[in-house]
């Protein structure tokens, strides 16, 4: 039988640091050919509105392979219960026998989707950032925030969300957060989400906007931009124009962004050629594809890619094995 992980068990077992660096190795993996990463499943509801992303696949020599749910239903809320759930399934490579069930309420979704946006600045922010910016106030935008104190020296971030409310909420949980408190950043609301851009030199993006919010004009240079929230068809944070004006334009998964990231509607409608995006992989094998001065526009285009579910499974694998052996 299946081993069955709740969330508390799956926390204790999932280092922040070693966790970004799992997720660098996952990148490098895929854009090596080494991984195995069939096309997104999706589904769509209307009423109410939600979707469900299902994503598997499995690396080459691995021990196993592993297929994730994660779901996100927006009006859940107002009926106080939690927007996002979901589990990763874990299998043996050999036998193909279902050895975990890890239920983390899509909590390993976002944590490995915020490792992710470290990477990304890790390798493409400018030397020195000024201030982040932060666009949007869910459970993704705080923990990237955290997430980003591993790989970034700054003292400043400004917020910006549609609903004042919620940007006051988001500032109040995020001052009372040991990981903030003990970065010392100083976190405020922004006047307006145009200057939150131009003042900005590492913006986040992790709204579920379909409409663009980041306009061109006001990127200025030396800025790198994480995108997140175009995850799925028809979503949109940044001007298409904006990409074409980038002097690098990274993506998780090159297939994946051309298919339904921010990268979609700049190569459809002629801003941006497919061939000229670099996947992070590549990035991270070789600097020289990313940013190579601090006055140039980066943008990393970020849809969540099988391997990052892959890599965060297996330190949760490895982590429970280590405490059955009485090893930790």
């Amino acid at each position: 039988m299946p081993t069955i992980l709740e969330l508390t068990q799956i926390k204790r077992l999932v280092d922040v640091p070693e966790l970004i660096r799992e997720i660098e190795s996952g990148f490098v993996l895929y854009s090596g050919g080494h991984v195995t990463v069939p096309p997104v499943g999706f589904l769509h509801f209307d009423d109410p509105p939600g979707d469900v992303h299902i994503k598997y696949g499995f690396i080459s020599g691995d021990e196993h392979y592993v297929l994730k749910m994660a779901s996100a239903f927006y009006d859940n809320p107002s009926s106080g219960l939690p927007p996002s759930d979901g589990l990763l399934l874990v299998f043996s490579q050999k036998t193909g026998a279902l050895e975990l069930i890890l239920l983390d309420e899509c909590w390993l979704t976002d944590m490995r989707t915020a490792a992710a946006g470290a990477v990304a600045a890790k390798h493409l922010a400018p030397t020195g950032v000024d201030r982040i910016g932060i666009v949007g106030t869910g459970v993704q935008a705080r923990m990237q925030l955290e997430m980003l104190r591993e790989v970034v020296d700054c003292g400043a971030c400004w917020v910006w969300g549609r609903n004042p409310t919620k940007v006051r909420e988001m500032i109040a949980d995020l001052r009372a957060r040991d990981t903030i408190q003990s970065w010392g950043l100083d976190i405020r609301s922004a006047p307006s989400l145009d200057e939150l851009v131009s003042e900005s030199s590492l913006i986040v993006t992790a709204t579920s906007t379909r409409a663009p919010l980041i306009r061109s004009e006001h990127v200025k240079p030396g800025t790198h931009i994480t995108a997140m929230g175009s995850d799925d068809h028809g979503k949109q944070e940044l001007e298409a124009d904006l990409l074409g004006k980038a002097d690098v334009v990274v993506a998780d998964s090159r297939a994946q962004c051309v298919d339904h990231g921010e990268c979609s509607p700049a190569v459809r409608d002629g801003y941006l050629a497919e061939e000229a995006i670099v996947e992070m992989g590549e990035v991270i094998q070789d600097p020289m594809l990313g940013r190579t001065s601090d006055d140039q526009i980066t943008i990393a285009d970020l849809t969540g890619v099988a391997v990052q579910d892959i890599q965060i499974a297996k330190m949760v694998a490895r982590g429970h094995a280590a405490l059955a052996r009485g090893a930790v």
